[in-house]
C-alpha cells in the first residue's frame, strides 16, 4: 500500500509540473523573424566562426538585422553561391516596415 501511494504521488506531481512546463512554453515563447533562418540555410554553414561572430546562425541574424551588412565577412562563402541568393532573398523580403535589409558585397 505504501507504494502505491508514492507512485500515485509521483504521478501527480509529474502531471502538474508537466502542466506548468507546457503553460511556460506557451506564455514564454519568443518568435524569431523567419528571414534569420532563410539567410543562414543559404550560408556555407561551416559555423567557423571567421566572420567574428559565433556561427553561421548568428551571422544570419547580424545580416537581418542590419548589424552586419558586409556579406564577404564570411570567408568559405562563394559570390554566386552563397552572397547573391542572400541578396537576392532580402531583396524580395524586406522589413516589416518596407525598408530593405542594406547588404553589400
Amino acid at each position: 500500500m505504501e507504494i502505491l501511494w508514492a507512485v500515485l504521488i509521483l504521478l501527480g506531481l509529474g502531471i502538474l509540473l508537466g502542466l506548468g512546463l507546457a503553460i511556460a512554453a506557451k506564455i514564454l515563447h519568443v518568435q524569431e523573424d523567419e528571414r534569420i533562418e532563410e539567410v543562414a540555410k543559404r550560408l556555407p554553414n561551416y559555423n567557423c566562426g571567421s566572420c567574428g561572430f559565433a556561427g553561421c546562425h548568428d551571422l544570419a541574424e547580424a545580416i537581418v538585422t542590419g548589424k552586419e551588412q558586409n556579406l564577404r565577412k564570411c570567408k568559405p562563402g562563394k559570390e554566386d553561391a552563397n552572397f547573391k541568393p542572400i541578396m537576392e532573398y532580402l531583396e524580395q523580403h524586406p522589413n516589416q516596415d518596407g525598408s530593405k535589409v542594406n547588404v553589400h558585397l
